[in-house]
């Protein structure tokens, strides 16, 4: 089963909290053992697990990559002024895959599953949810 979680973004640099609606995908799929892939569409936008229970987390990622990785220093900045959000999309990476177990996704207590924009705001952001059925 596959289906897209359309959502918008409000700031440039942000991590959004889209566990709920990826459970809700599982739910849907009817899956009960397999795999669940989450891919963020876009070559500035990423897809991370991290801890969802303090709101200071996904801030404390987005201000260590904005030092790691700061803006208007890179070549690409001289075609659209987003070399930074490049980079940092490609050092996080586009997807993750979690465990569907008992029909439900296999995360822990504390993680969530973050969307992770590097290039907002956007109205039109994307990721794609793929649920895989355990053929065993």
């Amino acid at each position: 089963m596959r289906a897209n979680i359309d959502l918008a973004t409000g700031e440039r640099e942000e991590l959004v909290d889209i566990t709920d609606r990826v459970r809700r995908v599982v739910e849907e799929s009817g899956v009960r053992d397999g795999l669940c892939a989450v891919y963020a569409h876009g070559a500035t936008a990423a897809v991370m697990i991290q801890e969802n229970w303090d709101a200071s987390v996904p801030s404390d990622v987005v201000n260590f990559l904005r030092q790691l990785i700061p803006p208007g220093i890179w070549l690409h900045d001289q075609q659209d002024n987003n070399g930074d959000a490049h980079i940092k999309a490609g050092l996080v990476g586009p997807s993750e895959t979690i465990p569907v177990i008992d029909g439900k996704l296999g995360l822990s207590r504390w993680q969530g599953v973050f969307f992770c924009e590097f290039d907002g705001p956007r109205r039109d952001r994307r990721v794609i949810v793929t649920v895989i059925n355990d053929a065993t």
